[in-house]
């Protein structure tokens, strides 16, 4: 009997150890203190030229800190400088012509006009009184018909010339047509639209940082043809961090926005970095198969995101992180709009 209970008592206490652990490993966790585990997250971008259009240089390398409006990279803008040009000097016509439209005619135009018609005025006296002449010559046979009849037609030739002296000097007086300066109104707004377009088409030729960031890729060099859907850099903001965690739904109600967490990493196990929960997804999820928790895969989760105050800049974009969640300390105040940022 001494035989078989040597063999039995060992496998008992290893069966004992391994319940206790295992029940360690799952056991649910401290009302005072909640552990999750994922990686660090950033807000990136990619950003492209606007335009297409060979690059003329690369300003900045992988790695580099920007600053929000930074030139990062500029295009070849020896074909748009002339469109710029001649677009503002079409601009510059078309409103000398609205201006002259809108002043009328000039004084001297006018003066013209009525010079104009007082010498029409004055032929036409003249030709009508050779023809009366010629007219009363008629009956004495002194002069042939043929001769009545040019100056009967050079009296009427003079005529019509005074109609039209006197409806250019009426349109002098009357000044362009409304239609016309509505026309020529429209015609500068088109122009300037067009300048505008060509203005903002250089200016798009200067790539800008639109955040404080860190350049992550450089993915295109001087030289390439550039385009709206092919990224020159990628970045990453170097101001809002935070973990990208789960939890599991029997401990959601545990958890709620503003909850102060202290963050830690392998790198640096001992500087912990405060945190708060600044988002909590209201829809549930399978654990990612990249998440490492306690719980099985199969369960559900939420995602839950915490935002780390990181003055030292020492995490890194996917570097995988602990999360223990403080809850007897104070909540911290969320800004404004705070979760609609973080599902951003």
């Amino acid at each position: 009997m001494n035989k078989p209970l040597r063999i039995i008592l060992p496998i008992l206490v290893l069966a004992g150890i391994g319940g206790g652990a295992w029940w360690y490993l799952h056991r649910p966790p401290a009302n005072d203190a909640l552990a999750l585990y994922g990686n660090v997250d950033f807000r990136q971008a990619s950003l492209a030229f606007n335009g297409s259009e060979r690059i003329a240089g690369v300003l900045v390398e992988e790695g580099d800190i920007v600053k929000k409006g930074q030139v990062l990279a500029r295009l070849d803008i020896s074909r748009l400088a002339p469109q710029v040009r001649q677009a503002d000097a079409t601009v510059a016509a078309q409103r000398a012509m609205v201006m002259k439209l809108r002043n009328g005619s000039r004084p001297e135009e006018i003066a013209q006009a009525r010079a104009n018609l007082a010498s029409a005025k004055a032929d036409a006296a003249n030709a009508n009184v050779q023809f009366e002449r010629r007219a009363a010559l008629t009956a004495t046979n002194t002069i042939s018909k043929q001769d009545l009849d040019t100056a009967k037609a050079a009296a009427g030739v003079a005529d019509a010339k005074v109609e039209v002296a006197q409806s250019a000097l009426d349109l002098a007086i009357a000044g362009p047509r409304a239609e016309e300066l509505l026309q020529a109104e429209a015609q500068l707004r088109a122009n300037e639209a067009q300048l505008a377009l060509i203005r903002q088409e250089l200016d798009d030729a200067e790539l800008v940082a639109p955040f404080d960031a860190v350049i992550r890729s450089r993915l295109m060099e001087p030289g390439e043809m550039a385009a709206p859907t092919k990224p020159v850099f990628s970045l990453a903001t170097i101001g809002t961090k935070w973990v990208r965690a789960y939890v599991s739904e029997t401990n959601l109600g545990h958890v709620r926005s503003g909850m102060r967490a202290n963050v830690t990493t392998d790198s640096f196990p001992d500087r912990p970095l405060d945190g708060w929960i600044g988002f909590i997804s209201p829809v549930a999820e399978f654990t990612p198969k990249t998440v490492e928790t306690t719980d099985l895969r199969t369960s559900l989760v939420y995602e839950v995101r915490v935002f780390v105050e990181d003055p030292d800049d020492m995490l890194r974009l996917g570097m995988p992180a602990s999360v223990m969640l403080l809850p007897d300390e104070a909540p911290k105040a969320l800004p404004q709009n705070a979760d609609a940022k973080a599902k951003s």
